[in-house]
């Protein structure tokens, strides 16, 4: 491109990473500005299963195939899908090996590294975002620093601060809470649970309830005890304060299930959080603007429901990237990339949504076995 402008990207999660290294490779700089003092901060989440047209080919355009497949589990990538007396509805062992498994922390990690020393500032947080007569956007952050972009990059996630610069919409609860839970060194320690749950994912279904429970690296299972309820029920129902406490509580909520399945609770550490699932709407777009613009859940928040939302964020990051990379006009070439996003994420943002309707509904475990057949048959 003839001019190359200055970029900042707000959220250094695998959307705004990706979008910094596959720029990196094609010799545009951007600084990564992250609101999180370091990598290890808080724990970054669960497994991801990468899909060959999104985050795999974000990977690829990133240079960094090889590095992630030795980060990758290919062998996690099964479904199982009981009922609440733990009677197997369905089972696949995910063998194809077409959407491996990663942890977030190890992605993360392994984008990172990719990138030059001080491309990140940690502990810099966006305080406020103003456009200036000179046609620059002048950033100013918490650890007391300013800068002025030409672009700036809107990766900062459900609760950007970026989006309201271009859209009025907030992201609105779904009616689905999650309580989260884990599991540590379950082969050793709780060989029943690790066979429950196999090499991958496991779903109970019944009562209007749910519990999924994944496995994630280093004998790690990552689980959600799924309901239906007021967007305040988890806190004013569990004592999160006494881990004990949320245990029992979760094991009276599920007390249709078979002991089999909420030994995940009985056998769960003493780190619980609650998870209230939003989304913006399914369409969500706005009229471009010079100079900013947005990827990931910044752009188009989805329920979890599908998989989509990471892959969605390196593919944003990747479909950006090139547009910069090959376009003389750089403002324009970010408007062609939000038009195709637009249309791109529309079917995963209705499939997300539809997911996040039906789910715990009276026929939510036929759904799940018709859904799982249905992803392997697409497979």
């Amino acid at each position: 491109m003839s001019t190359q402008p200055s970029i900042a990207i707000v959220g250094g999660g695998p959307g705004g990473l990706a979008l910094a290294r596959i720029l990196h490779v094609a010799g545009i700089a951007a600084t990564v500005f992250e609101r999180e003092s370091g990598p290890l901060e808080r724990p970054q989440g669960g497994t991801l299963d990468l899909h060959e047209e999104s985050g795999l080919l974000a990977i690829e355009r990133a240079g960094l195939g090889a590095g992630f497949k030795r980060i990758a589990r290919y062998e996690d990538q099964g479904t199982r899908v009981l009922d609440k007396s733990a009677r197997l509805l369905f089972e696949d062992a995910g063998s194809d090996g077409n959407r491996p498994e990663v942890d977030r922390t190890d992605l993360r990690a392994l984008l990172l590294d990719s990138l030059p020393a001080r491309t990140v500032r940690w502990g810099a947080a966006l305080a406020d975002l103003q456009a200036g007569p000179d046609s620059r956007w002048h950033l100013a952050l918490t650890d007391g620093h300013a800068g002025s972009f030409d672009l700036v990059v809107g990766a900062d996630g459900a609760g950007s601060r970026v989006r309201p610069l271009l859209s009025p919409y907030r992201p609105q609860y779904s009616g689905l809470t999650f309580v989260e839970f884990g599991i540590d060194d379950v082969d050793a320690r709780h060989p029943a649970l690790a066979r429950l749950v196999g090499h991958g994912k496991m779903e109970a279904h019944g009562d209007g309830m749910e519990i999924i429970a994944q496995r994630n690296g280093h004998a790690h299972i990552r689980g959600y005890a799924i309901f239906r309820v007021p967007a305040d029920w988890a806190e004013r129902r569990f004592d999160f304060s006494s881990p004990a406490a949320v245990r029992a509580g979760l094991v009276a909520e599920f007390a249709g299930y078979a002991d089999a399945i909420t030994d995940l609770f009985r056998a769960a550490n003493d780190s619980f959080a609650v998870r209230h699932i939003c989304a913006l709407p399914v369409g969500h777009r706005w009229a471009s603007r010079r100079g900013l613009t947005l990827i990931g859940d910044a752009a188009h928040l989805m329920s979890p429901f599908g998989g989509e939302g990471v892959n969605a964020a390196m593919l944003d990051a990747a479909e950006l990237a090139r547009e910069l990379i090959a376009g003389e006009d750089w403002a324009e070439a970010v408007a062609r990339y939000e038009r195709a996003m637009f249309e791109r994420v529309m079917p995963a943002a209705e499939g997300s949504a539809e997911g996040a309707a039906t789910l715990l509904s009276h026929e939510s475990a036929a759904l799940a076995v018709a859904q799982a057949r249905s992803h392997v048959l697409a497979e």
